[in-house]
């Protein structure tokens, strides 16, 4: 997908980070306030950058899922998204994948895949990663 730049704002919001990965992170709106810590912490679990980025993929990718049924007049009462980020070595350093799962009970499998799909080609998050990270989408039905 080539670079789409914004013809029109919607909507900004900001966050502030001080002390980095063993900071805290604010919203400007303050609705986000949070204590962060190293990804793997059993004793003391903290936000990190990798929770709160497939908390964010989860949520956008469940809105263009919502968005395209809609527009396919299929109903996806009691769907699900989940976005699992993998932090991890690369040939030049650090970075993230993610792999998105997408329960939609009730649906036959190809209108599934077909809506994820579709939302997959939606999704500003993943319009934001493609080629640049790998994103693996999958779907369920059970």
């Amino acid at each position: 997908m080539p670079y789409e730049a914004l013809n029109q704002t919607l909507y900004t919001t900001a966050a502030t980070n001080e002390g980095g990965r063993d900071g805290t992170v604010r919203s400007e709106d303050g609705v986000i306030e949070l204590e962060l810590g190293k990804p793997g912490s059993r004793s003391n679990p903290k936000a990190n950058p990798e929770t709160l980025f497939a908390a964010g993929y989860a949520a956008c990718f469940g809105g263009a899922l919502g968005h395209v049924a809609g527009e396919a007049g299929v109903d996806i009462t009691g769907f699900a998204v989940r976005a699992a980020v993998s932090f991890g070595l690369t040939d030049t350093g650090v970075g993230i994948a993610v792999d998105i799962d997408a329960l939609l009970p009730g649906l036959d499998e190809a209108m599934a895949k077909d809506l994820v799909q579709r939302a997959h080609l939606g999704c500003p998050y993943s319009k934001a990663t493609h080629g640049n990270i790998d994103v693996t989408v999958t779907s369920r039905v059970a």
